[in-house]
C-alpha cells in the first residue's frame, strides 16, 4: 500500500502522514519527483488524500488522476478528503474522475480540518485552541479508520444520497469560482520580490520578469501563496492585504 496526496497549506499532508504513521505505508506528494506510474503499478492498494473545494477535487489532483487513470482503476482504493465542513460527496467525486463504476473503494472518509481560506469573512480562521481540538478529533477518527481497514471493514463516507444532493448544489457554483480564481491572483505593492511564491506554487503560476512578480493565470486555489507570503502581498479574487494567515499544522 502507498499514500499519494496533494496538500495546499498542510491539512491534507497532516492527514496523509498521520495515516501512514499508523499504517506503516510510504507517503508521497504528487509534487515529489517520483515515477508515479511505476509506483502505482507496483502496489495493490493506493490511498489518496486531498482537500475538497465544495464537491470538487482540486484541479491539480484532477490532472494527476487524468494522467494515471488507467493504472489507478485496477487498484483497490482508499480515499481521504479534508474539508472545513464534511457534508458533501468529496470522496465520491474522486471516483467520478476515473470514469468507471467498477473501481473498488475499500475505504472512504472525510476529515474536518482547520479553515485555510482567509478571503471569506463568513469563515474565519481558527485560533490555536480551536486547531488543537480539531486535530484531536482527527487523531481519534484516524485511529478508528486504521482499525477498520485492518479488520476489513468497508466504509464509504460521502457516497450516500444526502452528500450527493449537497454536492450537486455546490457543483453548480464551484466551477465558476474555480474559473474566476484561475485568473484571480492579485499581488499588491507590499511585494518585496522574495520569490517564495515563485518557488512554492505547485502550479508554477508565478514568474519574475524584469524584477516584477507576475502570474500565469494558472491558480488551482490551494491558498498556499496567500498564507505563506511574508509580506501578505498576495490575495485571490479580492483586493487588498490579507489580515490573517493560516500557517498549517504538523505532526
Amino acid at each position: 500500500m502507498v499514500m499519494i496526496y496533494f496538500s495546499g497549506t498542510g491539512n491534507s499532508k497532516y492527514v496523509a502522514e498521520l495515516f501512514c504513521r499508523k499504517s506503516n505505508a510510504p507517503c508521497y506528494s504528487i509534487e515529489n519527483d517520483v515515477d508515479f506510474s511505476q509506483l502505482i503499478l507496483s502496489e495493490e492498494i493506493i490511498a489518496f488524500c486531498y482537500p475538497i473545494y465544495g464537491s470538487r477535487v482540486p484541479r491539480i489532483m484532477r490532472e494527476f488522476v487524468s494522467v494515471h487513470a488507467q493504472q489507478i482503476k485496477s487498484k483497490k482504493l482508499i480515499i481521504f478528503c479534508t474539508q472545513m465542513i464534511p457534508v458533501c460527496d468529496g470522496t465520491r467525486a474522486f471516483v467520478d474522475l476515473l470514469g468507471s463504476k467498477d473501481v473498488e473503494v475499500i475505504y472512504a472518509e472525510r476529515f474536518t480540518m482547520p479553515n485555510n481560506i482567509n478571503i471569506v469573512p463568513l469563515f474565519p480562521l481558527s485560533g490555536e485552541k480551536g486547531i488543537k481540538k480539531t486535530l484531536a478529533r482527527t487523531e481519534k477518527k484516524m485511529k478508528t479508520v486504521c482499525e477498520n481497514i485492518e479488520k476489513g471493514i468497508v466504509v464509504k463516507r460521502g457516497f450516500g444520497i444526502f452528500p450527493r444532493i449537497v454536492g450537486s448544489f455546490q457543483g453548480l457554483v464551484l466551477p465558476l469560482i474555480e474559473k474566476i480564481g484561475r485568473k484571480g491572483v492579485r499581488i499588491n505593492e507590499n511585494c518585496n520580490k522574495c520569490m517564495q511564491c515563485v518557488s512554492s506554487c505547485p502550479m508554477k503560476n508565478f514568474t519574475c520578469d524584469d524584477g516584477k512578480i507576475t502570474t500565469n493565470n494558472n491558480c488551482t486555489l490551494c491558498f498556499r501563496c496567500i498564507n505563506n507570503c511574508p509580506q501578505k502581498a498576495i490575495n485571490i479574487i479580492r483586493r487588498g492585504k490579507v489580515k490573517r494567515q493560516y500557517k498549517g499544522v504538523e505532526i
